[in-house]
């Protein structure tokens, strides 16, 4: 069963109106409907909140401040990064309704509880909050600059961190000894997660336990985080998530509101239910990438690379969230420099804070922003050099393995000169000077890309995982990571029944609530089946030794004697007991493990996109996509290649539509909905031909799967990036929306 496409069994539900998000969950009769009042400033003091009128408005029951919740001996929201800076982090205090001063546009300020939601948004009108309006800053590279208005006082200057990683001093022996130094400003734009399901939340006290169910990715994790806030033991409060509308990265943290939200159902004793408009989650969950780099790359005189140099800044936005400082470093770090030999590379970055809303991981978290800034830095060496950019790249890939990185980590298997060869030849790189004079014969202008990716795929080390068989002969899994739509409904009872012998319909399969599972980290980092698939693997391997000792000692033989098959262990006479007779005898049997696993995969591939430009419009087509990576061993291929189509997509849209604009004077959101940031849809889109290779697979784990999740929206931009910059002969930044090329067009002609 290991490697066969079986279609997702939680399809039929999706497709047919019986998924269960947050707002499909029926709730209790008596439940409350919460609305935040937010900050309209990005920068202001909190002088007063007057809610005497809001109060008394009809239906409510309940106005929360900052000030309330500090009464309740409630802290701010933590910060989980950990860096070795060498100015260390620093975490200014984030509190869930804001006390002294707002810091963007959005911040919640007020929690208004009433018995209808236009009854708490009309009451929310009412609350008389004033203001001392401040000057802002929006530009990460303005907030550094010593006139800049100040976030806050333990952060002078606005700088959150210095970190750097590498080796300074032999970066800079290289680059003396270099035969030709290239170097590029490559600015990676602040985007934002956009799942189609806002966050939402409903807390309440539910079977005698404080609960609160959301559509958060990591329940555990956002519950230890509320829990440290709020000063709860863990177990004082529960989590659960139904179906999750997509996530991304943004769901896999805790958000101020939730803190306002638990407190809430605890003051008034009722249920408390509360989803964010889009405009909110726009302006106030969390946004992704936003690492502006100065970089330099040295080559040798054959065009070998000798060094890498990265300086950057990080968005951090007004506040940080739980992961968002760990993205640009440590994540980063671990993909700087892509699938190349380079021997050394010094990366640095400065995080800044500016009145915008917190950065957060998004899907690939620093490994998009490192692949993008070697794979644009390649492209500008090949035309520095005249050297064939597929030959430039295929010069200083990995070729031996295993293979230590200037940053410490081990490669330890890929194929990645196959992988760029393959993809040339599936996209008829050889054809294309005849597809670009047929373009150019109606007036357009068409652009080749050929890039590669290296991702490192872990998220965090170890997982949990217990397998339960009863009497009725069902299987009970029940796992730590968790599905926001990747299938893991289909793909997790698939691994199960492989190596149980026995078929999918009898696997129940539990995730998603801190009730029933005793540990996990949830999804991010495209874990799920290199952690979970290995705490599986455990799991069965434990359940089916404790029913061996078992089936042994009632048929009265040696377990060495036994033979196990299609959910049954038998001997040689033919008598034999199933799992479920065995559970029927002893009471269900269970394996359960835990394991600490944290070793890293390496997804990687070679990616192919061709575009057309009109130059009198800068209107650019994608005209194909193609890809041949490397995943490992595919539990389920059909599924995977949705995965890597569906990261494909979103890269595809930070390349050439997405962008999270601010005011540059005001700090105001100019991208606050779907009016104002473009997505991709399925018309921009080709025929994404996704091609998967298993000739590779990891010993990393038991499985030799290395994760798909991230995959496609690390490599996508630099392939589009590429061509675009090929068909306009000139250099182009993302998103390059049709204004931007049209404008590189005419910087062309200019420049003759």
């Amino acid at each position: 069963m290991f490697g066969q496409s079986i279609r997702r069994f939680e399809d039929e539900r999706f497709l047919t109106g019986r998924g269960r998000y947050m707002e499909d969950r029926d709730v209790p009769a008596d439940t409350l409907q919460a609305v935040f009042l937010r900050s309209p400033h990005a920068h202001a003091r909190l002088l007063a909140i007057d809610t005497t009128a809001a109060r008394a408005a009809p239906g409510v029951h309940l106005v929360l401040t900052g000030a309330d919740l500090a009464a309740a001996g409630i802290g701010n929201m933590p910060c989980n990064a950990v860096l070795a800076a060498e100015r260390p982090l620093v975490v200014p205090p984030r509190p869930g309704l804001a006390t002294d001063a707002v810091r963007h546009v959005g911040q919640p300020v007020a929690c208004i509880l009433a018995e209808t939601f236009l009854q708490a948004q009309d009451a929310a009108e009412l609350v008389e909050v004033t203001y001392e309006a401040l000057d802002a800053v929006s530009c990460p590279h303005a907030a550094l600059r010593p006139a800049a208005p100040q976030l806050h006082e333990e952060a002078p200057g606005n700088l959150g961190f210095l970190w750097h990683k590498g080796d300074a001093a032999a970066v800079k022996a290289a680059f003396a000894a270099a035969a030709t130094v290239v170097a590029a400003t490559i600015p990676n734009q602040r985007v934002t997660c956009a799942p189609i399901e806002t966050r939402a939340a409903l807390a309440l006290v539910e079977d005698g336990q404080l609960t609160l169910h959301c559509n958060g990715q990591n329940l555990h994790a956002i519950r230890d985080q509320i829990c440290a806030a709020m000063g709860l033991e863990p177990d004082a409060l529960r989590l659960v998530a139904p179906d999750i509308g997509g996530g991304f990265g943004v769901k896999n943290v805790s958000f101020p509101e939730h803190l306002a939200l638990v407190q809430a159902a605890r003051v008034v004793g009722r249920p408390v239910r509360w989803m964010a408009a889009m405009t909110e989650d726009f302006s106030a969950s969390a946004h992704g990438r936003g690492l502006h780099a100065e970089a330099r790359l040295a080559l040798d005189a054959e065009g070998r690379f000798l060094a890498l140099e990265v300086d950057s800044v990080a968005e951090l936005g007004a506040y940080l969230s739980s992961l968002g400082p760990h993205c640009p470093t440590n994540a980063a770090a671990t993909a700087m420099g892509g699938c190349y030999d380079i021997p050394a590379i010094h990366f640095t970055v400065r995080g800044a804070f500016s009145n915008t809303a917190p950065m957060e991981a998004y899907r690939g978290a620093g490994k998009p922003e490192a692949n993008f800034i070697i794979e644009t830095l390649i492209e500008v060496a090949a035309e520095r050099t005249g050297i064939d950019a597929q030959l430039l790249r295929t010069r200083n890939l990995i070729h031996a393995l295993p293979h230590r990185t200037a940053f410490g980590m081990e490669i330890r298997d890929g194929d990645f000169s196959a992988r760029l060869d393959e993809c040339a030849r599936l996209a008829d790189r050889a054809g294309f000077a005849a597809r670009r004079a047929e373009s150019a014969a109606r007036g357009r202008r068409r652009g080749f890309g050929l890039t590669c990716f290296l991702e490192t795929a872990r998220g965090a080390p170890g997982e949990w995982a217990r397998l339960r068989a009863t009497a009725d002969g069902m299987i009970e899994l029940a796992i730590g990571t968790q599905s926001n739509g990747q299938g893991h409904e289909t793909s997790f009872p698939q691994y199960i029944a492989h190596l149980l012998d026995i078929p999918m319909e009898t696997i129940r399969y539990v995730q998603a609530d801190t009730g029933r599972i005793l540990r996990g980290n949830g999804h991010g980092g495209a874990r799920s089946l290199h952690m979970g698939g290995e705490a599986m693997r455990l799991a069965a391997g434990a359940l089916l030794a404790q029913a061996r000792s078992i089936a042994a000692r009632l048929l009265q033989a040696t377990p060495e004697a036994l033979h196990y098959a299609e959910g049954r262990f038998g001997l040689g006479d033919g008598r034999g007991l199933t799992l479920a007779e065995l559970a029927s005898e002893e009471g269900p049997l269970e394996g359960e493990v835990t394991h600490g696993l944290d070793l890293v995969t390496f997804p990687n591939g070679a990616h192919a996109a061709e575009v057309e430009l009109d130059p009198e419009t800068g209107e650019a087509r994608l005209l194909s996509y193609i890809a041949v990576d490397d995943y490992g061993r595919l539990l389920n291929p059909m599924l995977a290649r949705g995965q890597v189509q569906g990261g494909v997509a979103q890269g595809i849209g930070q390349a050439m539509m997405e962008r999270i604009a601010y005011d540059p004077e005001s700090a105001q959101l100019l991208s606050a909905g779907f009016m104002d940031y473009a997505m991709p849809r399925a018309s921009d889109l080709p025929d994404l031909q996704i091609h998967l290779r298993e000739d590779t697979p990891t010993e990393a784990n038991g499985l030799g799967v290395k994760g798909t999740g991230q995959a496609g929206c690390i490599a996508a931009p630099q392939a589009i990036m590429a061509a675009l910059r090929d068909a306009a002969g000139a250099e182009i930044t993302m998103p390059a929306t049709p204004e931007k090329v049209w404008r590189a067009l005419r910087r062309r002609e200019v420049q003759g």
